[in-house]
């Protein structure tokens, strides 16, 4: 696998950069080398944040990249702000609990998916970072569930692990969520 250019990205609080952390470390367990980029300016909870995580078997050329190969977009902000950065082929995977299923791009791939409702069902909406996750691990065909597994496993700081089960279980629920229509 060539180098892959992915970006995790919504409003403060939503958990973009854990996501971005257990995405890199998850490579790294697989074996990949990777780079991963946080990026926030002044803002707070409620703000835009992002994250740039960029994955490859050799080296890694450069973080801050013109482009990406996938996108995570998990507010309606951060949706408009990185659509015109995803690669001819790439894919937008969009939270359509908070964005509009509008497609005006047709060089790309399109996955909408309620992630902010199905961590609602899942009873802590805080998931909906590790849930888009799974979603982006099995539409993207890039890294396993194992893996992400793993990677939670060793994010997760300690005073936090009473966690871990409900994480795994919101990765297995993107993992598992229909992803493509009949």
């Amino acid at each position: 696998m060539s180098e892959k250019n992915f970006i995790i990205a919504g409003f403060g609080g939503q958990g973009v950069l854990l996501a971005g952390e257990v995405l890199a470390n998850a490579f790294m367990f697989a074996g990949k080398n990777v780079t991963w980029y946080p990026s926030y300016g002044a803002e707070m909870r409620g703000g835009t944040v992002n994250c740039e995580i960029v994955m490859s078997d050799e080296e890694v050329s450069e973080v801050n990249k013109s482009d990406a190969d996938f996108i995570v977009a998990l507010n309606q902000a951060s949706f408009d702000r990185f659509l015109s950065k995803i690669k001819k082929g790439g894919w937008m995977i969009a939270n359509s609990t908070l964005v509009k299923e509008i497609k005006t791009r047709t060089d790309i791939n399109y996955l909408f998916a309620p992630i902010t409702k199905l961590a609602e069902d899942l009873g802590n909406v805080k998931m909906a970072n590790i849930l888009a996750l799974g979603i982006l691990a099995k539409a993207g065909k890039v890294v396993s569930l194992e893996a992400l597994n793993q990677a939670l496993d060793a994010v997760i700081p300690p005073h936090r692990k009473n966690l871990l089960p409900l994480n795994i279980k919101a990765l297995k629920i993107g993992y598992e969520y229909d992803l493509l229509p009949a």
